[in-house]
């Protein structure tokens, strides 16, 4: 069901839409660029998208709809879940008796036409159309939280009051039996389907004296969501503490646990963490996605030289690899990257881990429980005696741990791990400070990355800009432009004659869809290879400024230089970089 190449440029030829001549320079344009004659077309701006799609459905003789006028009717649009109709590309926009029209970009999708047609038990009439109207019909899935949290209170207000009153005895059947309540049952779920939807990362559950607050951390930034009346707090409580099988007349001390969330569409686990605080339990909920496919260092950001010396550290039979960073900068991504890569059947990888973020298959991994004595340095010293070849400890928090971690990788194992300092070449004082011998630091650490994590521009939100001479005084009164220019052209994103005031930079541009113009993250980084001379000031117990000048005078990029680079790729923006880097 696909138009051939062939009947496309015969149909273009014939009709006179396009010449001979137009039609082999787009073939041969196609041809370099390895794309389909139908996208290289668009591209090139021979042919308009809609009027493309509209010869398409008349080649193939499917009908043709334009759907950006249209308002689909709710219930037509949700037969095809939100997910779905945004991963393919497919809406339902009308339905008559038991069958559903729905429009999609690739009639040839014959699977997730056999998916809808079991979902809904309905005959599906596919029609194509433009990617406008795909578009314009996703538009309308986005109903906004606080009118679907406002319908289900407002049509469930007296059995919500009733829980109030249910909650405020101390009994743990009544606390139960507010938890299993239909009202909070579907804010919960819903408050849970939008965070999911939105790609948060985090759902704070925060109650204050007379509401509750809830917001959701996305691409790093916190937002406000939504507020709810004081009333519903026991029962969101309660329910969270069911879903993550905590202790329901438990108020008094904090409590984590967790909990997964399955659908046809997606599969997330939520781990929990409950806190008292003055007006309540504060809830905070990480959500971590079970089905994402294995990430790459690439795409995490690494780049150049450092992606060269990352695969040859990791690659090396013994030593160790430390990620650093604050909270939150994505060091556990990266190191669990690092395993899925290494991460063979002719190695045994083991962890101890506090907490666990995803499951791995094919590595052991140990979680810390502190309150029956598995710590960190207990769990690491089993973890030597289980015969593994790459240890991965969560983080190097004190004197035990960081000792053992060196003596493993001084015995031949591969470690790797995370420790809280603000730059690759502070992590080495660090050590020191932990009572690790210099000597030992110097001749086990491979190498040391530091890392932020920026958000990334939205390709569709973004405008270019050039930097005015204002701008480019207060970044020189801030950096060494010099040497962040210097790297640049090393690393060919700019030309050799380029100066600031000529290279073009994005900022946001707030559109609907994108309001802050950003959407995902990426990170920048700093690879510290521990060289001889590197080694020789460790030995001689250096500052950290001294390592890092050494490490610059053999290559090394910073990551406010990454942080450059990747903004003049169009990737984030400067503002975001002076964000993530102050110190």
């Amino acid at each position: 069901m696909q138009v051939d190449p062939s009947q496309l440029k015969a149909f273009l030829a014939d009709s006179g839409i396009l010449t001979e001549v137009q039609l082999k320079e787009a073939e041969k344009a196609a041809k370099k660029t390895n794309e389909k004659l139908p996208e290289a077309l668009v591209k090139q701006g021979l042919v308009k998208p809609e009027e493309l799609s509209r010869l398409q459905a008349y080649i193939l003789g499917i009908p043709f709809v334009n759907l950006e006028e249209e308002t689909v009717p709710k219930e037509v649009l949700q037969i095809i879940p939100e997910p779905i109709a945004r991963k393919h590309n497919i809406v339902a926009f009308r339905k008559m008796g038991k069958n559903l029209e729905v429009a999609m970009l690739d009639p040839n999708d014959l699977q997730t036409i056999e998916f809808i047609k079991k979902k809904a038990g309905l005959k599906i009439m596919p029609r194509l159309t433009s990617q406008e109207s795909i578009k314009f019909v996703l538009k309308q899935y986005q109903k906004s939280l606080e009118a679907e949290f406002g319908e289900l209170i407002d049509k469930e207000a007296k059995t919500i009051s009733v829980i109030r009153d249910v909650a405020d005895e101390t009994a743990k059947e009544d606390l139960e039996k507010a938890a299993q309540d239909l009202p909070i049952v579907n804010i919960i779920d819903s408050l849970l389907k939008h965070a999911i939807l939105q790609k948060a990362s985090d759902i704070h559950i925060e109650p204050s004296e007379k509401e509750v607050i809830v917001r959701y951390r996305i691409d790093g930034i916190l937002h406000d969501t939504m507020v709810l009346p004081k009333q519903v707090e026991p029962g969101i409580v309660a329910r969270i503490k069911v879903l993550a099988n905590l202790k329901l007349d438990e108020h008094r001390l904090p409590q984590d646990g967790r909990f997964k969330v399955e659908t046809e569409e997606y599969k997330f686990s939520f781990r929990v963490s409950i806190l008292p605080v003055y007006n309540g339990e504060k809830i905070v909920m990480r959500l971590l996605p079970e089905d994402s496919k294995g990430l790459t260092l690439e795409t995490l950001g690494f780049h150049g030289e450092a992606l060269e010396k990352m695969h040859g550290a990791i690659k090396k039979p013994n030593g160790m690899v430390l990620v650093t960073g604050p909270t939150g900068s994505g060091k556990t991504t990266t190191l669990y990257t690092v395993m899925d890569i290494i991460n063979t059947p002719e190695v045994n990888i083991s962890t101890v881990e506090d907490p666990i973020e995803f499951r791995m298959p094919r590595i052991n991994q140990t979680q810390v429980n502190p309150k029956i004595g598995l710590t960190f340095a207990n769990g690491l010293r089993s973890l030597v005696r289980q015969d593994p070849d790459i240890i991965m400890v969560g983080e190097i928090r004190d004197v035990e741990t960081a000792s053992l971690a060196v003596n493993a990788a001084l015995t031949g194992h591969l470690v790797l791990s995370t420790l809280h300092t603000n730059s690759a070449a502070g992590a080495l004082p660090r050590l020191i400070d932990m009572k690790v011998e210099p000597f030992l630091i110097a001749s086990t650490t491979n190498c040391i990355i530091a890392q932020r994590l920026v958000r990334l521009l939205h390709p569709e939100a973004r405008e270019k800009y050039n930097l005015s001479e204002a701008e480019v005084k207060s970044l020189g009164e801030q950096f060494n432009l010099e040497e962040i220019l210097g790297i640049m052209r090393k690393e060919k994103v700019v030309k050799e004659k380029d100066d600031w005031s000529d290279i073009d930079f994005y900022k946001p541009k707030q559109t609907g869809d994108f309001p802050s113009g950003y959407k995902g993250r990426i990170g920048i980084y700093e690879l510290l290879e521990v060289t001889e001379p590197i080694k020789s000031l460790i030995i001689s117990r250096a500052t950290s400024d001294q390592i890092e000048d050494q490490a610059k005078k053999e290559g090394m990029i910073t990551m406010l230089q990454d942080g450059f680079i990747k903004a003049a790729q169009g990737l984030t923006s400067i503002e975001e970089i002076l964000r993530v880097t102050k110190e």
